[in-house]
């Protein structure tokens, strides 16, 4: 299926991996793992032919489906969502000649007429043309997409829906290779599951990049590992690989102090010995020799893992009343996706939003902050509010761009201040003038932050923050927030990350019903 050898990549000038070797073979099922910025998403790119490698070959037979973190459809917005996932094995393009070959066999039924259409036919058949459709809703369905969206044209869905539709394309197309790029990010509880029993079963080979570590353990049986520009790999869950990991860290770290300490110790023997007579002055020659080999084959103690610690700063003072929203409406050319919401956020309420897939969450965020406009009703901003919007699909990060440029666009401070800024989320070095568009999912996450607290605001509206993050990133985001006192608007289906904001008030959507806040409810954070 695929074979890498000795591979090179560099992004933005930045060597992120050397000598790579790896083989996939038919069923592997593989778990890509690393820290953010690794270069788990630039490899993931290689491998589908995407981006080129420095060095290094790779070797691919069979059919191939990549998933990337922000796919985005290779077709009209006209197109209905079905059609969309049965182009996963041309069965669109295939079911058209049909209907074409038909209606020439109308005006002219010849034999040669006949023999064309009975061809196609077949071929439709056994293709699997006619159980197509049924299978593409079952695995629409299993990824949260409800029975009537798949009928709607791709321009009416959802970000989430999209991607859940991508997918879902991916996985009808039944590749040999399937390349999936943090393909949980925007699954509910069920459809994780649903997904997590589709990978492990399925015939093919599947490389998965995930900080979902339940899929990791429950879906895979291999691991690679990149850290530091190298790639280790272990055949086994992500929990036993957990377990190895651990344990080899304490070996070397011990073999690590051991060789420092042998190394110090000859090495002050052999300075004291060179001053003293000329016979154990070439005894400590010997000595600084062996020293040298010694040093040749140190090993480095394993980094640990690091702990993210992310502060905002306290927000500007707004009035009483933050946000106040009446008889808001949405619709995309259909019926509308939610209608009459009315509802009032005070200085410093947490309110999370919950609702299905495509129950209007998204649309209505974006409506807050400008970014659409609303079918119906109006929202007002409350005196001195300075408004903020993370948006799930980094649209404010604009490829071509400098990160730091596009930091100085949310604040004036100097250069220094900015630097220290992307420092503390992780973003140090040469990052800063790196071009914005080749930063992973992980690192646009956390660029978007940053300029959240450049931007010195005091409303925030979070759209699924925590995606793309590693866990050290997630917790330390999660703590940040949860000493923050603002005012915010949460849209998450990360459970552990709402439970840390602990939200005062709740609004279920598309009905728009508002209550308060009760701990019970984190139980369908995560499908909601």
């Amino acid at each position: 299926m695929l074979q890498v050898r000795n591979l090179a990549i560099d992004v933005a000038a930045r060597r992120v991996l050397t000598g790579a070797d790896f083989t996939v073979g038919p069923g592997d099922k593989v778990g890509l793992v690393g820290r953010n910025g690794a270069g788990k998403t630039s490899l993931l790119k290689v491998l589908a032919g995407e981006d080129d490698a420095v060095a290094g070959l790779v070797l691919r037979r069979g059919s191939l489906g990549y998933v990337p973190q922000s796919p985005k459809p290779r077709a009209e917005a006209t197109h209905s969502a079905l059609s969309h996932i049965l182009s996963g094995r041309g069965l669109d393009r295939a079911a058209e000649r049909l209907v074409k070959l038909h209606e020439v066999l109308d005006k002219d039924p010849s034999l040669a007429n006949v023999q064309r259409f009975s061809d196609a036919e077949e071929r439709y058949r056994l293709d699997g043309g006619y159980s197509g459709e049924s299978d593409a809703r079952r695995i629409a369905a299993g990824l949260g997409l409800k029975e009537g969206r798949v009928d709607l044209p791709l321009g009416v869905l959802s970000g989430g829906e999209r991607r859940r539709l991508e997918l879902a394309r991916a996985l009808f197309a039944d590749a040999d290779l399937l390349l999936l790029d943090e393909p949980t990010n925007h699954l509910d509880s069920d459809a994780k599951a649903w997904l997590m029993d589709f990978l492990r079963t399925s015939r093919g080979a599947v490389i998965v990049v995930s900080h979902d570590l339940i899929l990791l353990d429950e879906a895979i049986t291999r691991v690679l590992h990149i850290d530091a520009g190298r790639m280790v790999e272990y055949r086994g869950t992500y929990s036993q690989y957990q377990a190895a990991r651990k344990a080899e860290e304490v070996r070397l770290t011990s073999l690590a102090q051991r060789q420092q300490a042998e190394i110090k110790r000859l090495s002050v023997l052999a300075e004291v010995m060179r001053r003293q007579t000329e016979k154990r002055a070439r005894t400590a020659k010997s000595i600084f020799k062996r020293v040298d080999r010694m040093k040749a084959v140190q090993v480095s103690a394993p980094r640990r893992e690091r702990k993210v610690k992310i502060s905002f700063p306290d927000p500007p003072r707004s009035g009483r009343v933050a946000l106040t929203v009446e008889g808001l409406a949405k619709g995309y050319g259909g019926p509308l996706v939610f209608r009459d919401v009315s509802f009032e956020v005070e200085r410093g309420q947490r309110l999370l939003v919950m609702g299905l897939n495509g129950a209007g969450k998204t649309s209505m965020l974006r409506i807050l902050a400008g970014e659409s406009q609303s079918s119906a009703g109006k929202f007002r901003l409350g005196h001195s509010v300075s408004l903020g919007y993370y948006a799930q699909e980094h649209e404010g990060i604009r490829a071509g761009v400098p990160v730091l440029t596009q930091m100085r666009e949310h604040s004036d401070v100097e250069e220094p201040a900015l630097r220290a800024l992307l420092g503390m989320f992780g973003l140090t070095g040469d990052v800063a003038r790196q071009d914005a568009g080749t930063l992973s999912g992980g690192e646009k996450t956390k660029l978007a932050l940053a300029q959240l607290v450049a931007g010195r605001h005091n409303v925030l509206l979070l759209d699924e923050p925590t995606n793309n993050l590693d866990p050290p990133s997630r917790v330390g985001v999660a703590h940040a927030l949860a000493a923050w006192p603002g005012t915010m608007v949460i849209v998450s289906h990360d459970t552990e990350f709402v439970d840390a904001l602990k939200p005062g008030r709740v609004i279920f959507m598309p009905e728009g019903r508002v209550d308060y806040w009760d701990d019970e409810l984190l139980d369908v954070v995560s499908m909601a």
